[in-house]
């Protein structure tokens, strides 16, 4: 066999490297937010509608796919009418708008690291607008945990900005808030 033909093969072998894919466990994974402002904060959930984590032949992470079900944003610090008046709020047009925009997206573009510890970077879509976001995320057994911050102004979440409206005072909300993800695979 020709030096030319081994190589050629052994190219082609190398091509070929195996992408797994995982689904991920809707109804056992859980993403919780935490909005915060200068008087305190509010947190609760977001169901996972579809998701999916890819890893190569050695069981290191290369990609994934996730959609959130924004129809779903629930408060959990609140009970009564005032769990309802804020999630009625945050699903408005000041929030999420939640009406033209049911779903948020995140998608992985690169992933670096190994060993079930990784730096994640993908692209995060809320109310049709598209920004990147890192962060850590580790895998153990069929577990994937990561947290993220999130920047609400990039996806034009502007209500009580204290970064464009002045005077705000005590009513400001901070620009910045909290996804803890823990999904199951």
């Amino acid at each position: 066999m020709n030096s030319t033909l081994i190589l050629a093969m052994a190219f082609t072998a190398s091509s070929f490297i195996t992408s797994i894919e995982k689904k991920v466990d809707v109804d056992n994974s859980k993403i919780t937010w935490k909005g915060h402002k200068v008087t305190g904060e509010h947190d609760g959930y977001i169901i996972l509608q579809k998701g999916a984590l890819q890893f190569d032949d050695k069981n290191q992470l290369t990609g994934g796919t996730f959609v959130m079900d924004m129809t779903t944003l629930t408060v959990t610090d609140l009970e009564g009418e005032m769990k309802g008046k804020l999630e009625g709020h945050l699903k408005s047009d000041d929030f999420f708008s939640t009406d033209k925009h049911t779903e948020a997206k995140f998608v992985i573009t690169n992933v670096s690291g190994k060993d079930g510890k990784y730096k994640v970077t993908g692209d995060l879509t809320i109310k049709g607008i598209t920004n990147p976001n890192t962060f850590d995320m580790i895998i153990s057994g069929n577990t994937a945990k990561a947290d993220l911050k999130v920047d609400r102004t990039k996806y034009d979440i502007k209500f009580r900005s204290a970064s464009f409206f002045d005077n705000l005072k005590d009513k400001a909300i901070y620009d910045n808030f909290d996804l803890h993800v823990n999904l199951k695979f």
